[in-house]
């Protein structure tokens, strides 16, 4: 794949503080790349960076090999698509779409055409001359998005396009922007704290923290392989222990809250230090009856948080608590929901826990 944006050294401080603090990233032509934190870590000062609406402190922005560093947006080949999408009220939808071709000298015809083109790419055609005050917010959101694709630029920047939505609405649009995204082959760069948009959406995913990039990859690779504490609590839920790790003959052995596991076998090499462990509550089995096996917590049942499909546990362990997900027919059984208060087992794969680094040595 070829490089379409390259950034290096990039901080941008307000004052004291680093906004931005010293990133380097490049995005492939084509990607659909997140920019994923909580807010205040950087991500949305990176993106109007790259689309040259915030100005670098230090570093290089280059788009297509071009130093843009400096360039004012109207002269960068990006577009960005903002919160509160920033229709004209008085301008029928097609003409809101068309805008920024007619101000550009586009002969009348072609604005038309390229704006009924935008439209139908998302789902609009038949609203063409209808007013924005006529549509949803998902509409509207559609309208923004066309009028940002309709001079097809060469990267799509999208600052928490779905946060004005409610949640049934902003699913229906996580799927309609990705599919966008493969019909017009644009590269997206979407800034969010939302980690399901994140994870539904993205090709690569950059995870951000005080001005820093602590991890990119897959949506896969960042969920099944966290490689900080940080990391596996903000995309995703975990349950985290610390343990100091003691090395038997069955190999490395942890506790979790006063209970013995049997650890990964990496982590025989850290035998007898203290290291920060985890696993995903969907990856521990619910034991039934009398059912033995392995890898097991025993534990008070302290809640059952019904969610339709699937159902979270809430085990207490005394000096503890982990959560389990799992699908509601296997949680129910011949005796419908287990009740709380009552004695329940899990059994956790040892490949499953996760080694994870402390904050300060992220």
């Amino acid at each position: 794949m070829t490089k379409i944006i390259e950034i290096r050294g990039l901080t941008k401080t307000f004052g004291d503080v680093r906004g931005v603090d010293d990133i380097s990233l490049d995005i492939e032509e084509g990607e659909f790349v997140t920019l994923l934190g909580p807010s205040g870590c950087g991500k949305s000062t990176l993106l109007r960076m790259i689309g040259g609406f915030e100005e670098p402190t230090h570093g290089r922005i280059e788009l297509d090999g071009e130093d843009v560093t400096h360039v004012p947006p109207s002269k960068r080949a990006v577009n960005m698509v903002f919160q509160d999408y920033a229709l004209f009220p008085h301008l029928s939808v097609g003409k809101n779409v068309g805008y920024g071709l007619r101000v550009s000298g586009v002969p009348k015809a072609e604005v038309i055409s390229k704006a009924r083109e935008a439209l139908a790419l998302v789902g609009l055609e038949d609203r063409y001359e209808a007013s924005p005050y006529m549509l949803s917010g998902g509409q509207r959101q559609r309208v923004a998005l066309a009028r940002a694709i309709v001079r097809r630029p060469r990267v799509l920047l999208l600052d928490e396009p779905l946060s004005a939505l409610d949640a049934n609405l902003r699913e229906q649009m996580q799927v309609e922007l990705k599919t966008l995204h493969t019909k017009v082959g644009l590269t997206f760069v979407l800034v969010t704290h939302d980690q399901t948009e994140a994870l539904t959406m993205s090709d690569r995913v950059v995870v951000m923290r005080a001005g820093k990039i602590v991890q990119t990859g897959s949506p896969q690779e960042l969920y099944e392989n966290p490689q900080t504490g940080y990391v596996a609590g903000f995309v995703g839920s975990t349950n985290m222990f610390r343990s100091r790790i003691e090395v038997g003959a069955s190999g490395p052995l942890i506790s979790c809250f006063g209970q013995s596991l049997q650890a990964p076998a990496a982590a025989a090499a850290l035998g007898g230090q203290d290291t920060l462990f985890g696993f995903r509550p969907e990856k521990a089995m619910l034991l039934r009856g009398d059912t033995q096996a392995e890898n097991t917590l025993r534990g008070q049942l302290a809640d059952v948080l019904y969610h339709g499909q699937s159902a979270r546990l809430v085990m207490d362990l005394g000096s503890g608590q982990v959560v389990v997900d799992m699908p509601i027919t296997d949680v129910i059984g011949t005796a419908g929901l287990p009740q709380v208060g009552s004695e329940i087992a899990i059994s956790i794969d040892p490949h499953k826990i996760m080694i994870l680094q402390d904050e300060a040595a992220a």
